[in-house]
This record gives structure tokens, C-alpha cells and sequence, in this order.
């Protein structure tokens, strides 16, 4: 048994096709299969049923797949281990943030994290505050960008709070507030509204600052995204709430201060065991004290 059947029977359980594991793996199919069948015959088990239609796990393979993957993880930690022992930084970094982060100049980071430790591959992964706080206790992703409502704070992990932003309205350049040089909440309550998903921690800031002034809303569109977001807006469906810094990089839409405006604060968090070499050394590139990889 080697790492590299480990490999095969693990691309092959997530892709549930030989000819696609074999391209993932960048071996022709039949090499693939034969060290399959080899690693099969050693364990004395099939590892996964196949038919014309489809290929599963079988029982076996479902409890090889656990240990294949944790060999595998155990092998590339060791890579990355020895290559920090002696001053370089290699492996991955996963990186996962909301759409409207404002904070930090994502793409300019990367940038000089790359020039700086070109041997690290990095993956990016876009998604709701919630969510990303539970992949970064998962393992899954090792730093992480949020937004979260002054009444909330990520648990669970370790972080620092990044910056504090007020939220303005964003409305369609021809719509009556347009030309309003602010507006308040119960004025805006009686907008219909383009928002993020109901008890998203983007949304909640705002549910939460009309329901503190006895107002109701409105929300007539719930996008995940918040750049779409704003194309509804310019269209004239509705107005919304986001957080300044970032409003201010939109175009097609007009900004309005909103005097009783709730506060977004934005995070970032990494696992509280402690960071890899490369989420470390991005983390210092970024001037964050205190993160160092496990020893």
C-alpha cells in the first residue's frame, strides 16, 4: 500500500468516475484502475461497486476512505513541516471571506503573499460569516474574512476585529432619494428592500435596527451576493443597506448616509489549535500579532 493508491481511491470517491479521477490524478484510466485492483487485492476487499452507470463505495470503502485521507493530510503536513524547519513556506492556504469585505485589500494581499512564497497554492472560498466560522473550527478553511453585527462575536475561534463600518442606503440613481443627502430608518421602512438571506449576519444587522426602532420592512429579493445585490438596486427593484467602505466601490447606484445607521464590524478568525506555516505567514503579512503555527 502507497500514498499514491491512496490518492486514486480517494479521487476516485469524490468524483464517482474512474475517467475523472484518472484526469484529477493525471494518469491514464487503466493505471489508475490496475493500482486499484492491486491495493484491492491486498487488503482483501472491494473497495468500491461498479456499474455501467455509476461507481460507489462499497462498506470497505467507505471505511478505508477516512484513514486514506488522513494518511494523505498526514503526509502533506509533513512536507510543509520540513520545508518550515529549514526558513521556507509551502503547502496550501485556504482563505475564505464574505463578498463585501471591505477591511482589507483581499486580492492585494494575495498578491504580495504570492511574490513572497510562490510555492503555496491558495483557494478561495466565498461565503456567509456563519458559515465560514464553522469551517475554520472544521479545518476546512484556515483564515477567514467576516461581517458580523455589533452584538455578535465569532466563537470558537481565535480573531481580532479588523474595522467598524456605519451601513448606508444604496438606491437606483433615478430613485426619489437619490439627490438626499441622508435619509433615516423609518423613511427607508417604507422602501421595498433588496437584502442578503433572512438570519444571515449581514442581514441580521439590519433586521435588527429596525425591529430597535419599531419599524418593519419590506423585503421583497434575498440575494447571497452581494455585488448582484446591487445590480437589482440599479435596476430600480428595490433600495438597500451596505456597509460604506464597500458602497463606495459600486457603480450604477447612489449612496445616501443613514443617520440612525447600524455599525457592521468586520473580523478575521483563524483555528484556535493554531495556524499552518502558510496561514501564519499571511497573517503576519497582514500585520496580525500573536498567530503562529503549532508546534
Amino acid at each position: 500500500m502507497d500514498l499514491q493508491q491512496m490518492r486514486y481511491v480517494v479521487a476516485v470517491a469524490e468524483t464517482s468516475n474512474f475517467t475523472r479521477a484518472a484526469e484529477r490524478c493525471l494518469v491514464v484510466q487503466s493505471a489508475l484502475s490496475h493500482q486499484i485492483a492491486r491495493l484491492e487485492r491486498e487488503l482483501g476487499a472491494k473497495l468500491f461497486e461498479r456499474t455501467t452507470r455509476r461507481v460507489r463505495l462499497t462498506p470497505a470503502g467507505a471505511a478505508f476512505l477516512p484513514a486514506a485521507r488522513q494518511c494523505l493530510e498526514a503526509a502533506e503536513r509533513a512536507v510543509v513541516d520540513v520545508a518550515a524547519a529549514v526558513g521556507e513556506v509551502r503547502g496550501r492556504l485556504s482563505v475564505g471571506l464574505i463578498p463585501s469585505v471591505a477591511a482589507v485589500d483581499i486580492p492585494g494581499a494575495l498578491r504580495a503573499f504570492r511574490e513572497s512564497h510562490p510555492e503555496v497554492r491558495i483557494s478561495l472560498r466565498v461565503g456567509g460569516s456563519d458559515d465560514l466560522i464553522e469551517q475554520v473550527k472544521e479545518g476546512v478553511i484556515e483564515v477567514a474574512f467576516l461581517g458580523l453585527p455589533t452584538t455578535a462575536r465569532p466563537e470558537g475561534v481565535a480573531g481580532r476585529e479588523l474595522a467598524r463600518d456605519r451601513l448606508v442606503a444604496v438606491v437606483a440613481p433615478d430613485h426619489p432619494l437619490a439627490d438626499a443627502s441622508s435619509v433615516d430608518l423609518r423613511r427607508l421602512s417604507t422602501e421595498v428592500f433588496v437584502d442578503l438571506p433572512a438570519k444571515t449576519a449581514g442581514r441580521v444587522q439590519s433586521d435588527l435596527a429596525f425591529s430597535a426602532a419599531g419599524l418593519s420592512r419590506d423585503v421583497a429579493f434575498e440575494v447571497t451576493n452581494a455585488d448582484f445585490l446591487a445590480r437589482l438596486v440599479e435596476q430600480g427593484l428595490g433600495v438597500a443597506m451596505l456597509p460604506s467602505a464597500y458602497a463606495a466601490h459600486l457603480a450604477g447606484v447612489t449612496t445616501i448616509e443613514v443617520t440612525d445607521a447600524p455599525v457592521r464590524v468586520e473580523h478575521i478568525i483563524w483555528s484556535r489549535s493554531g495556524c499552518t506555516p502558510a496561514a501564519a505567514a499571511f497573517l503576519a503579512l497582514l500585520g496580525i500579532p500573536g498567530a503562529r503555527a503549532p508546534q
